[in-house]
């Protein structure tokens, strides 16, 4: 059996027949199997126990190798965590016993047939049409933006749409360590990170491409999320001129988004006094866009702020619009709306260019 031959459905329902009917839900955009007896699937934003169970750990354990194998990875007691991109997009991960407690883990992050567009955003209420103006103004005046948020918030889903605005004219390159990522352009370039072989040779870390890609005349650099110490070259890369890049970063605040950005700086080994570290990155970095997944299951873009100049070597952020939860109905519902907090710096040159806030 080759890939492309099934779909990515059928490809995992030869391995994963027990819980077959979650994976043809579109309903369901996770699937979190803990050992053989004990499945929880995610439907809008929920999590909820499922009857469904595997004859057994062996048999669990062997669907998950098998899965590895089919998409030319290696998932084994020695190598027993795997991290991989199924054909459609859609991500598993898998990590087997000893280290796993319980069994054999599998997580499915299913992969949208539709891409997230900007009107979808607005008629979920995950946004509304100031906050749309004003990240839409961010990406056209080449702001260097930085997604933040929690696990499973959405933030490569914003990541997607914030580069829906990117001027077709510009040469763009992407850089992730698996493809989700789906840019309109008609000039994009994609890379992706390559894993180390079973003796440990021909790794290409994201440090390597985002060093590659400063070398192939990119207009915007596009890195799917920022984990460690690529962080340091990314800042460096906004420093140098590359206006108008952006990231993700798993965050709980803006503010929270820098000091990860810094500490996975720190991470790269290099030895740079910490103000001037942080000195370079309210410097490359220009807007934060957080995400939040409410109490209710929906997500929401809660905060965008603009980066300011450090004081008294500490960050300083600007919110400019926020989300503002007002009560939590007996169903759960939360409700509130965004406000807007300030005015932006750039209103001005917003205003010379002809973008409306």
């Amino acid at each position: 059996m080759t890939i492309a031959d099934n779909s990515t459905e059928s490809f995992l329902v030869l391995f994963l027949s027990p819980v077959k009917e979650f994976l043809e839900d579109e309903s369901v955009s996770e699937i979190l199997i803990n050992g053989p007896k004990s499945v929880y699937v995610e439907r809008h934003g929920k999590l909820e126990k499922v009857e469904a169970a595997f004859v057994s750990e062996q048999g669990l354990k062997a669907a998950a190798m098998n899965i590895a194998k089919s998409v030319g990875r290696i998932l084994n007691d020695e190598h027993p965590i795997l991290d991989a991109r199924l054909p459609d997009g859609s991500r598993v991960h898998a990590v087997l016993p000893p280290l796993s407690r319980v069994g054999t883990i599998i997580a499915i992050r299913k992969f949208g047939r539709e891409s997230l567009t900007i009107d979808k955003l607005l008629s979920f209420g995950s946004i509304d049409e100031k906050t749309e103006r004003l990240i839409r103004a961010l990406v056209l005046l080449s702001k260097n933006i930085i997604v933040s948020g929690a696990t499973s918030t959405g933030k490569t889903s914003i990541l997607n749409v914030l580069s829906s605005y990117i001027p077709d004219s510009h040469r763009v390159l992407v850089i992730e360590d698996a493809s989700e990522l789906q840019l309109q352009q008609s000039h994009v370039v994609s890379m992706e990170v390559r894993n180390a072989d079973a003796h440990g040779k021909g790794e290409v870390t994201m440090r390597d491409l985002i060093r590659s890609a400063l070398r192939l005349r990119p207009d915007r650099i596009v890195i799917g999320e920022i984990r460690g110490g690529e962080a340091l070259d990314l800042i460096q890369a906004l420093n140098t001129g590359h206006a108008g890049s952006m990231s993700t970063i798993h965050a709980n605040s803006p503010t929270d988004a820098l000091r990860r950005l810094e500490t996975c700086a720190l991470l790269a080994g290099i030895d740079i006094p910490l103000r001037a570290l942080r000195d370079q990155v309210v410097s490359g970095v220009e807007a934060i866009i957080h995400v939040a997944r409410l109490p209710d299951g929906t997500r929401k873009v809660s905060e965008v702020s603009e980066v300011l100049p450090l004081e008294n070597g500490e960050y300083r952020l600007k919110p400019l619009v926020r989300w503002r939860t007002e009560s939590i109905e007996p169903d759960g519902t939360v409700k509130g709306g965004f406000e807007k907090v300030s005015e932006p710096t750039f209103a001005e040159l917003a205003k010379i260019y002809g973008i409306e806030l």
